[in-house]
């Protein structure tokens, strides 16, 4: 009673901030909300609003029939299917804003709810909003990993703090009859995988290629009894190869992906192979040419004249980290002390290396957790950078509430010093993508 006490104070404080943070808009009504089984066809053009335009999502080899179709049919016990954590309307992720939204139109039942993951732990009330914080205010699904991973350790792992009573759970905790790390991560796009390299996917890089991350995904996430035929992964693998986001309005810049327009922006280009891109299909300066320098005022135009200089600056700033074909692990300190955001409503783990002793406080060891190197601790694989208007929050934790705030946090991070004019050029750039 305790635990789920203290969850509950620790839920209305996250759940006033989120409530306050909220868009205008509401990341697409119930009838955009994609459940298993669902027997309407996925077509090959669609817009959903979200906090600062229109998303869209192309299915670029044409419509999709859902029906017997392995992405959109639950494959397993819990009533979920693929489309579950990978809604249209939020990129093919998960918003917390619509998240809140689905809790509220049917009262927690919805598959994504699952206690499995989509609850704090599974042995709290599953009835309870506060059991499902996590997923509500930070849109936050639970990872739980064996330990010690199948590479021995060459560091020690303490829980020092466990708001969720997971990790200290004599069922599912670091003491119970199969130890496991319970982890709390936002869930990725899938979308773009024409240009994402098929190596190293997930957080933790934990694995090797889609396939594989398939048959984990039907196992674990929709509690499967068995893995799925080597045709229902050619039906997700394909389906998840040809699918393409971006965003292609923008509430002050108008049309992202019009005729004659940048060819960085846009599900077209990106599916037509035009985007020149980093990791994530970030563009690069010269297509911006065309938006630089506006010949005379006006929202529409002052908009793009600074998102042409936000991505000069991401060329010049962030390209080192989004290269091309990045597959890289970094720890940039989202989810490690000292710049880690404080957060009451996360574990914090105590790792100490044994070959010097150094200590590391942190929310989430990330890829530490499967190659059990003192090294990886906190690193997390990069991801994409499309379609980020309609999944928010951002960062592995959902430490970032909106695009500002992470902006503010690398320009912390790194000491950069950025102008006020810059921060905004650097949002307006991502916003956009």
């Amino acid at each position: 009673m305790k635990r789920l006490r203290n969850g509950i104070i620790l839920f209305a404080v996250c759940l006033a901030a989120a409530l306050v943070a909220q868009s205008r808009r509401s990341y697409g009504p119930g009838r955009v909300w994609w459940e298993a089984g669902r027997g309407v066809v996925f077509p090959i053009q669609e817009d959903y609003d979200d906090a600062d335009g229109l998303v869209t999502i192309l299915s670029f080899s044409g419509n999709v029939n859902p029906s017997g179709h392995a992405f959109f049919e639950s494959l397993g016990t819990n009533g979920r299917a693929c489309i579950t954590c990978h809604q249209p309307s939020n990129a093919m992720s998960l918003a917390a804003a619509a998240l809140r939204q689905r809790w509220a139109e049917t009262q927690g039942r919805d598959a994504v709810f699952a206690a499995i993951d989509g609850s704090n732990c599974p042995d709290l009330p599953q009835n309870a909003m506060a059991s499902h914080s996590l997923l509500l205010t930070r849109g936050l699904i639970r990872i739980y990993l064996p330990w010690p991973s199948k590479n021995p350790p060459d560091f020690k792992l303490e829980v020092v703090r466990d708001p969720t009573g997971c990790n200290t759970s004599p069922v599912y905790g670091l003491n119970s009859a199969q130890p496991s790390v319970s982890v709390y991560r936002r869930p990725r796009m899938v979308a773009n995988f024409k240009y994402v390299p098929q190596l190293n996917l997930m957080t933790d890089g934990r694995e090797p290629s889609l396939e594989s991350q398939a048959i984990t995904a039907a196992l674990v996430h929709e509690e499967a009894k068995d893995h799925p035929t080597a045709s229902q992964l050619r039906q997700i693998v394909d389906f998840e190869q040809q699918v393409f986001v971006a965003q292609s309005a923008d509430d002050r810049g108008g049309l992202l992906n019009e005729r004659g327009g940048p060819i960085a922006l846009g599900p077209e280009n990106l599916a037509a192979g035009k985007a020149p891109r980093f990791s994530g299909e970030v563009a690069l300066p010269a297509s911006f040419d065309l938006w630089k320098n506006p010949s005379a005022a006006g929202v529409q135009l002052n908009f793009r004249a600074s998102v042409a200089r936000g991505n000069e600056l991401f060329a010049e700033r962030c390209a080192t980290c989004h290269a091309a074909g990045s597959t890289r692990a970094l720890d940039i300190g989202t989810t490690t002390q000292p710049y880690a955001r404080e957060a009451a409503d996360l574990p914090l783990f105590r790792v100490t290396c044994n070959a010097d002793g150094k200590v590391i406080y942190t929310q989430d060891p990330g890829r530490a957790l499967i190659t059990g190197k003192c090294s990886d601790v906190g690193a997390i694989v990069m991801q994409q950078l499309r379609g980020l208007a309609a999944r928010a929050p951002y960062f592995s934790n959902g430490s970032a509430a909106t695009l500002r705030e992470v902006v503010e946090f690398y320009d912390r991070r790194y000491a950069i010093g950025y102008s006020e004019q810059q921060k905004q050029d650097l949002v307006n750039f991502l916003r956009s993508l």
